[in-house]
């Protein structure tokens, strides 16, 4: 096969990169007629699963269902850019407003806890997921990032990391050879991962306790006691709704959590000189401080798989097609490639994806329970979900039984935000939001004064921060 190079990748779309590189299982049983359950939950992915796993674990007797539309991990949870990270899924200065200081910094420190969990899990479960603890470094490649840095620092310790460490220049380029830097922020509590054998392991695990996963199985309707697909119906006393990024297409919700868009490029795979120029031995998950911010990773197989924003939503709050990304988006993220690594200009595109991710009005996450209702659901990660959302699979299995615990006292723990606005104005705000935001990054890189007040004006706005 001749070789990819530039902007046009090998494959667009089907699903993601981390799933044509593993190969689906064979399929599972949908579900056909009706079900009793103790439980039913709605969506198979990370929340879902963990949910699932941990109510097993707890309560063996129990009879759990998940209820997935297509297969499990085909939404965020195999798609995602494989940060585990201790990152909080919600504003602190909310949680703090409602909670008090102190909750938010316990907040923090489950945070920090939840990804040493997960690792311990995949250890305990035989899952071997390409995890490397190697943190998190957000580089800063102009003043007005290098000053956000700064702030950022001061704000990771104040608020319950201690181990977040300022790195200058040198100290930076030590670890990842990337152009312009001027300094970054690095936090030992994240962990790469491949986020489909993440999700594919989970899944089997689950099912070893004896959880039933039902795929090619949509829902129509979620009620008190009953969840229904076009096939059949499972009827169980309490019933989660775990869908995240894909809430807006349940009947009644579609204001309620904005489907984000977040796109991906993953690289062929580097030899050992541009390994060598770049350095990366350390396997940290890559970031930077500007206002439309990109993630990356260096994969198992010496690859750099890139993320960003691309087109952030589509009006409607409709969702893509099986991943495909436009021209445009693919161009943007290549842009971010060959601007942060100059050595990668001639470093062919292998795989381009797209996903979606579940974005509250108030940016903050929910893992809510009603027993009165036996209704309860958990997500709106704002793209912190990998680890998040073991955090809300144990906290919805203590909800659900009734633990008063640690965690079930944490700030977004029966959290309630409004619902976005109506289209055209959700769709208009958005688009706004983020145009906004890459207007503030290119007069920060051109000027080299501070932060924008573009972006300070889109951030009060939006309520993103």
């Amino acid at each position: 096969m001749a070789r990819v190079t530039g902007t046009a990748p090998r494959r667009n779309g089907e699903v993601s990169f981390w799933w044509s590189s593993i190969g689906r299982d064979a399929p599972r049983e949908s579900l056909r007629g009706s079900l009793d359950a103790d439980v039913v939950i709605v969506g198979g992915g990370y929340t879902g699963l963990w949910t699932a796993y941990y109510l097993a674990e707890a309560d063996p007797s129990l009879r759990v269902v998940v209820l997935e539309s297509r297969f499990a991990g085909f939404g965020a949870s195999g798609r995602n850019g494989g940060w585990l990270t201790s990152a909080i899924a919600g504003s602190r200065s909310r949680y703090a407003a409602a909670h008090g200081r102190q909750a938010v910094v316990d907040l923090q420190r489950e945070m920090i806890h939840t990804v040493d969990e997960v690792l311990a899990r995949l250890a305990a479960e035989g899952v071997d997921a390409d995890a490397v603890k190697g943190g998190v470094l957000s580089v800063a490649r102009n003043r007005a990032q290098w000053e956000r840095t700064v702030a950022a620092h001061a704000e990771e310790t104040a608020w319950g990391d201690p181990d977040a460490t300022l790195l200058d220049r040198d100290a930076s380029l030590a670890r990842i050879a990337i152009a312009d830097t001027r300094g970054a922020l690095f936090s030992p509590h994240t962990a790469r991962i491949n986020p489909v054998k993440l999700v594919r392991g989970l899944a089997a695990a689950a099912e070893r306790r004896g959880v039933v996963l039902l795929e090619d199985s949509e829902v129509v309707s979620v009620a008190p006691g009953r969840v229904r697909t076009a096939a059949g119906a499972v009827e169980a006393p309490v019933v989660l709704r775990c869908t995240e990024g894909f809430t807006a297409a349940l009947p009644g919700l579609r204001r309620s959590w904005l489907p984000m868009n977040s796109s991906l490029l993953v690289t062929e795979p580097l030899g050992p000189e541009l390994w060598e120029e770049i350095g990366w031995d350390g396997c940290e998950t890559l970031g930077d401080m500007a206002h439309a911010y990109m993630y990356a990773q260096r994969t198992a197989d010496g690859r750099i798989a890139l993320g960003g924003r691309g087109v952030p939503y589509r009006y409607g709050s409709r969702t893509d097609a099986d991943g495909d990304t436009p021209p445009l988006t693919i161009r943007q993220l290549h842009t971010v490639l060959t601007s942060m690594f100059p050595m990668l200009r001639d470093v062919g595109i292998d795989h381009v994806w797209s996903g979606v991710l579940g974005v509250p009005r108030d940016w903050c996450a929910q893992m809510n329970f009603d027993p009165t209702t036996g209704l309860g659901h958990a997500g709106g990660y704002v793209g912190h979900g990998v680890a998040t959302a073991n955090l809300a699979g144990r906290t919805l299995r203590d909800l659900v039984l009734g633990r008063d615990t640690s965690i079930t006292t944490l700030p977004h723990v029966n959290w309630a935000g409004r619902n976005w606005e109506p289209e055209p104005l959700r769709w208009l705000g958005v688009q706004a939001m983020y145009a906004a935001y890459r207007t503030a990054d290119r007069r920060e890189s051109r000027s080299g004064s501070g932060t924008s007040v573009i972006a300070r004006i889109a951030d009060k706005v939006s309520g993103r921060h």
